[in-house]
């Protein structure tokens, strides 16, 4: 840990060169990404930890790293001999990053952060916060001043994502987004967000893992349309393209020049939930500004027509992998040669044999036995379980095809399952099917049905602490707002088109841990007098392991549920699979009066 405690002793002291008295450094980047590229690690390079959600913060004597219950036991390994004390969020003793350096300074002194990783409205809730207690918040990037070796931002290529997929041209989008602007009474708009750039001129990269999204930004007035992204990145064959959907190219940090030369008094639309302070901050002063929900990141949550079908294509190909991997782990599980990181290997072999696969959709979560009670764990070779034919076993997987993303998870058991694990399962899936059956009004938001899929397990005292549904892209970000199926309030309705997680779940930790997860389409349901109501039609094929079901738990329209749901998976994939794996689904697909009699 001596290269860490010497990282830490160099921004020390250019914290004391920069007059601050305490340096936040977060697990993000410029863009406010869930996956970053390398050149923005700066919590990794200066702390060690190398988990996906914390942040670490240092006064001139202490340090402490805030992370949640998925990372306790990993950052305290990692940080063990830094100096860094592990912060665990959600314990009543841990005080939240502000009021920890707030205890730790005095009035007057100052409090520095890179504001390129602090989203505007993040930044101003600091700022008020320190204030109270005569701290000053200023911008400074101190880690770039340290870290001499940083990698270089990512130089792959972008491409053209056709509209034959995207099912509309970028200049047909721009179109909607201008005519959005107008009612806003903007002039401009800013975004930074990369999959809402991606999705906006139909371009698609390989900057960082599992979204297919490029480092970039871009600025959207009445008449002109800029993306700023490094000229090494665009090939010259797709110039033309950018010409003729009247696409201005500038370098990516150009972006600062051009925002201070926006002129005084312009209207500038800008999402404060993601637009970084560093932007903020060069935008001409004297503009006005119009902060609200990108327009663009609400227009790509409702997929066209196009982009439903890819979306159906790509749940047949992944459908087929599926079947092909399960059926080899059900074969080789008693081998002794089957773990939690290798069969990940084998299931993206078979995923890689399907025409237009680009690789996972996030990192797969295999978790055996005690491993599934973890609800975002992720298996090295170190902690790689070996599995047996006996216990649950949980897969929460998913791929990028050109076509569209897909996201499921599947329960299964590998032997003898007691009747408590077949209860635990079944009132799962009791809730997972009350919400792919439910009908709503339109304006329903997210967390009014959110109890339909916990209703089940809250009746026998038990209940999952992660939401119930996030939004998916479309060829990008598998995680993707703004809707969202959870208990916590979220003023954005559910709309058709919109395709969504349905994944409730329930871990007994030491234990197993179950989730059953299948993605929904929002489509229509009934018109009349009492208004529009919408529906859920399932897009995920994959069968649901019946050996885990006690049926006396389920209802007849749940019974119901499942047989039509199994018929639809074995329609839809047995045209692409060899006969033994057709007898494979087959009995995995089979009428539930089978199991009874």
């Amino acid at each position: 840990m001596t290269q860490i405690k010497d990282r830490i002793a160099a921004l020390r002291t250019a914290m004391q060169e920069a007059g601050v008295s305490a340096y936040i450094v977060p697990g993000t980047d410029p863009h406010a990404s869930e996956y970053i590229a390398d050149h923005w690690k700066d919590r990794v390079w200066i702390s060690g930890f190398t988990g996906s959600a914390g942040t670490v913060a240092f006064t001139l004597q202490k340090g402490g790293l805030w992370t949640d219950s998925r990372y306790f036991l990993q950052a305290a390994d990692q940080l063990k001999d830094t100096g860094i004390n592990l912060m665990k969020l959600g314990m009543p003793e841990t005080p939240d990053i502000a009021s920890w350096i707030i205890s730790e300074l005095k009035t007057g002194n100052k409090v520095g952060v890179n504001p390129q990783m602090f989203s505007i409205n993040a930044y101003a809730a600091m700022k008020a916060h320190f204030q109270k207690a005569g701290i000053e918040l200023v911008s400074t990037d101190l880690m770039d001043k340290i870290w001499s070796d940083r990698p270089a931002l990512p130089k792959d290529k972008l491409f053209v994502y056709d509209k034959s997929y995207a099912g509309k041209s970028a200049a047909e989008k721009l179109m909607a987004l201008r005519a959005e602007m107008k009612k806003m009474n903007a002039n401009a708009f800013v975004l930074s967000v990369l999959d809402d750039i991606a999705w906006l001129f139909n371009i698609r990269g390989t900057d960082v893992s599992y979204n297919p999204v490029v480092t970039s930004f871009a600025l959207v007035d009445a008449n002109k349309a800029m993306l700023f992204v490094d000229p090494e990145k665009v090939e010259k064959k797709d110039l033309a393209y950018f010409k003729s959907e009247n696409i201005e190219l500038a370098a990516y940090d150009e972006i600062y020049a051009t925002l201070n030369k926006i002129p005084v008094g312009q209207a500038i639309l800008i999402d404060g939930s993601k637009l970084n302070q560093s932007l903020y901050e060069a935008i001409t002063p004297g503009c006005v500004f119009v902060n609200t929900l990108s327009p663009v990141t609400h227009f790509k949550s409702i997929k066209n027509e196009t982009e439903i079908d890819g979306f159906r294509r790509a749940m047949v190909k992944d459908g087929v992998a599926l079947v092909q991997f399960f059926k080899w782990l059900e074969e080789n599980v008693g081998s002794g040669n089957v773990n939690e990181v290798s069969l990940d290997e084998k299931l993206s072999e078979f995923r890689s044999k399907q025409k237009g696969f680009m690789g996972a959709s996030f990192g797969s979560i295999a978790g055996y036995g005690p491993h599934g009670a973890i609800v975002h764990y992720s298996a090295t070779h170190e902690s790689a379980s070996t599995l047996k034919p006996e216990g649950i076993f949980l897969l929460d997987s998913g791929g990028q095809y050109i076509d569209g993303t897909t996201d499921i998870t599947r329960t299964i058991s590998l032997g003898n399952p007691t009747d408590n694990q077949k209860k635990d399962f079944t009132l799962v899936l009791k809730g997972h099917i009350a919400l792919s059956r439910a009908v709503f009004p339109a304006g329903t938001r997210g967390s009014q049905i959110d109890m339909l899929a916990r209703k089940a397990l809250w009746e026998n005292g038990l209940n999952y602490g992660h939401g119930t549904g996030h939004g998916i892209g479309h060829f990008l970000n598998v995680h993707e707002g703004p809707q969202s199926i959870r208990a916590e309030e979220n003023p954005v309705t559910l709309k058709a088109g919109m395709v969504i997680s349905n994944e409730p779940g329930l871990y007994r930790s030491g234990e197993y841990g179950i989730r059953t997860e299948n993605l929904v389409l929002v489509v229509p349901a009934i018109e009349n007098e009492f208004g529009s109501f919408l529906q859920f039609e399932t897009l995920t094929l994959f069968p649901i392991d019946q050996n885990l079901m006690d049926i006396t738990l389920l209802d007849n329209d749940e019974e119901i549920w499942i047989d039509n749901y199994h018929q639809t998976v074995y329609d839809q994939l047995s045209p692409y699979l060899n006969e033994d794996e057709k007898k494979w689904l087959k009995s995995k697909c089979s009428p539930l009066y089978d199991l009874i009699f």
